[in-house]
Formats: C-alpha cells, sequence, structure tokens
C-alpha cells in the first residue's frame, strides 16, 4: 500500500459511482490514501462506459477515475455484507457516498449510524441537492445540473442559437468532485483538531450555481442590478480561435498596448488610422470589427509562424489543440505527464500523471484500476473476516 506520501496514513471506505465521487476518491487516492472501492456484484455502471480493451468491466473511463483503488465486491443487502461495511467503517478515517438520503437510510448508513460505528469518521455525502431545500432527495445528473444551474444557456450567448446546450464534459460532476476533494481534506483538520466526527454535504446544484455565478453574477450581483448576468467578454462571439494557414491559434492581447502591437506584429500599423479602432474605446467597442481585421491578416501565414512573432512581441498566444495533439505537446513531454503502462489483465494504456506535485515529498507509486472485487479476499482478511 502507500508510503509516506501526504495522505499514507489515510484510509478511506468509498461508496460513491459513476464520476463526481469517484473524481473526489482518484484525486485522493494520487494522493497517497487507501481508497476501498465498495461495489455491488455487478460493479460501478462506469467500468462499462467506453469499449474495453481486453475484458468485460474494464472501460477506458473506469481504468482512469479509480485508478489506486482497491476494489471490493460486498452485497449491501446481505448480513455478510452490511458486516464488512461496518468492520471496514470501523478502521476508516473518511466515508464517502453519493447515495441518495431514502436509500442511505434503508441501508441503516446515515451519519448519525455511522457515528455510532467511529465516533471520530469523516462522513462525506455526494448529493444532487442540499439536504435543506424542496430539491433535496432528487436524482442528480451532470446534464440535469448543467440544465439547472444555467450553464446551458451560455453557448447560445455566444453564437446566438437560442437552443441550450450542454457543455461537451461531465464538468458539472469533476467540479463537484474536486470541492468534495477540499471539503474532506478540511473535515479531517477538524477532526484532528476536536477528535470528533464531521458531517460533510457536497451538493452538485450548490457547487455549480457558485462555480459560475463568481464572474457570471456580474453587473446584476448589485443591488438594483446596474447591468445584466454573464462577463461580457466570455460571452462575446468574438472570442474565438483564430485561424491559420495550417490550423488555429488562441490570442490573449488583453492589455490595450498590446492591441496596437498586435497590428505592428502583423505588418499592418495603418489599420489603426481607422476612426472605429483608432483609439481604445473605440477598439473596446468595435471588437467584432478589429477580429475580422486580425483574421484577415492571420489566415495568410502558419501558426508556427504567427507564434514566433507574437513570442518576441510578448503577446500571449497558443496553438489551439485538439485531443490527438496533447501526447506531442512538448511541455507535456517534458513534464512526463503521460506515461504509458502495462495493467495486469488490460495490457497496455495510457495514462496521465496527477497535476498537482507535492515538491520534494515522496510520490505515491500508483496502482492499477481493479477488477470488480478484486481485493475482497484482502480487505476481508484485513479486517478479521473470513470470506463466504
Amino acid at each position: 500500500m502507500p508510503g509516506t506520501s501526504v495522505l499514507s496514513d489515510i484510509r478511506i471506505a468509498d461508496m460513491t459511482t459513476v464520476i463526481f465521487g469517484p473524481y473526489c476518491t482518484q484525486t485522493l487516492a494520487d494522493m497517497g490514501a487507501d481508497v476501498v472501492k465498495v461495489e455491488p456484484p455487478s460493479g460501478d455502471d462506469f467500468r462499462n462506459v467506453g469499449k474495453s480493451a481486453k475484458n468485460k468491466h474494464m472501460g477506458p473511463c473506469h481504468m482512469t477515475i479509480n485508478r489506486g483503488k482497491r476494489s471490493v465486491v460486498w452485497d449491501m443487502k446481505s448480513d455478510e455484507g452490511q458486516e464488512a461495511i461496518r468492520r471496514l467503517i470501523e478502521c476508516s478515517d473518511v466515508f464517502i457516498h453519493n447515495i441518495r438520503p431514502d436509500a442511505v437510510a434503508r441501508l441503516g448508513l446515515t451519519f448519525e449510524e455511522v457515528k455510532a460505528i467511529k465516533p471520530d469518521i469523516v462522513y462525506v455525502h455526494c448529493l444532487g441537492f442540499g439536504s435543506e431545500g424542496p430539491y433535496a432527495g432528487r436524482p442528480a445528473y451532470d446534464d440535469l445540473i448543467q440544465g439547472l444551474s444555467a450553464a446551458t444557456s451560455l453557448l447560445p450567448k455566444v453564437d446566438g442559437n437560442p437552443r441550450p446546450r450542454f457543455i461537451p464534459t461531465a464538468f458539472a460532476d469533476k467540479v463537484s468532485g474536486l470541492h468534495a476533494v477540499y471539503a474532506t481534506l478540511a473535515a479531517l483538520r477538524q477532526r484532528d483538531r476536536t477528535g470528533e466526527a464531521v458531517h460533510v454535504e457536497v451538493p452538485m446544484f450548490e457547487c455549480i450555481t457558485h462555480f459560475l455565478l463568481e464572474e457570471h453574477f456580474y453587473e446584476a450581483a448589485f443591488d438594483p442590478p446596474v447591468g445584466p448576468f454573464c462577463y461580457q467578454r466570455q460571452v462575446d462571439p468574438c472570442r474565438q480561435p483564430l485561424q491559420t494557414a495550417n490550423g488555429y491559434i488562441v490570442i490573449a492581447p488583453y492589455v490595450d498596448q498590446r492591441w496596437v502591437k498586435l497590428f505592428e506584429v502583423m505588418g499592418a500599423p495603418e489599420e489603426l488610422k481607422d476612426e472605429r479602432i483608432a483609439d481604445r474605446r473605440g477598439r473596446f467597442f468595435n471588437m467584432d470589427y478589429m477580429m475580422e481585421r486580425v483574421q484577415h491578416y492571420f489566415v495568410n501565414h502558419t501558426t508556427e509562424h504567427w507564434l514566433k512573432l507574437l513570442a518576441e512581441a510578448d503577446i500571449p498566444a497558443a496553438q489551439a489543440n485538439d485531443f490527438p495533439d496533447l501526447q506531442d505537446d512538448p511541455h507535456l513531454k517534458a513534464v512526463n505527464f503521460f506515461q504509458r503502462r502495462e495493467h495486469p489483465t488490460e495490457g497496455g494504456y495510457w495514462e496521465t500523471q496527477p497535476p498537482v506535485q507535492f515538491v520534494g515529498q515522496p510520490q505515491r507509486e500508483i496502482t492499477p484500476a481493479p477488477a470488480i472485487g478484486e481485493h475482497t479476499d484482502d480487505v476481508l482478511a484485513e479486517l478479521g473476516l473470513k470470506k463466504d
């Protein structure tokens, strides 16, 4: 198991499924925690998302989000399963789950019941909605939370197509998972101070609404409002990658002097004699016209040409990558972000390294994602239970 990495003395009893909770526990496992993933006999449904390389229930999404964890299979409706989860909780620091309140009550795993088993437990409940509101207990998925939180209203503001659309990544699940990470770590700190149990609720709806309104409350945050919702620069249709002769590039000349320098770099300072973009105010209010002129020049040369000139002029810029480009990115190569590994049953696969590094501290050697119930016998033995 983990050596002396930062969370090597923490054990987590994990009954989360799909993305929200497992993304949290993946991050904690990356930091060295011993995460014991408790699964039903059929396994976590997320095991079957995407095509497996060799064996059933070992899909690509499972291979990433459940790395570094141990898997046990216990039937929570059986006496043996109930005894096993209680014994695991007794010797764990954290119990985390995303079971709806009515179901968790039927299992006898509410906060008060778990605290009776382990008086200093950190109890983390990954919810769709906070328990005090009228939505409490409702099922929640990334799509539902994107809709409720107004995330689906953002793309229409950019392109004028009024139909609400999802942001094409499970961002509600993953952002909520990161909230669960810091909440778990803070709760462990509180437990260490007081010696008492800590009950944490991490509701997706509130997490994502908070996340979006950091900037998108915008001028409507005043009472009375002084302007609209949405940070206007972020929903400006002009805020798009620029086409070059061989791809796309992203530029960020967001200080006005850099806009002036950009036209010099393009060899077109005379463009700024146009009264529409001749001064700072004009450039701000006529951004659409200015970006049309920039695009007119950029399409005539390659991405590499522009990156070189912009770097020399100290204008922030980057290539607009597609996913296949990432494994060839020189920075990601230099930091060994991608590593090819061998799974004991699935063969070769690529893995991304944890993005956060604790400099000068031992790093955990991350174990491959487990097969269903791969560690059941080992964990039962550790708990002093004999497998039936």
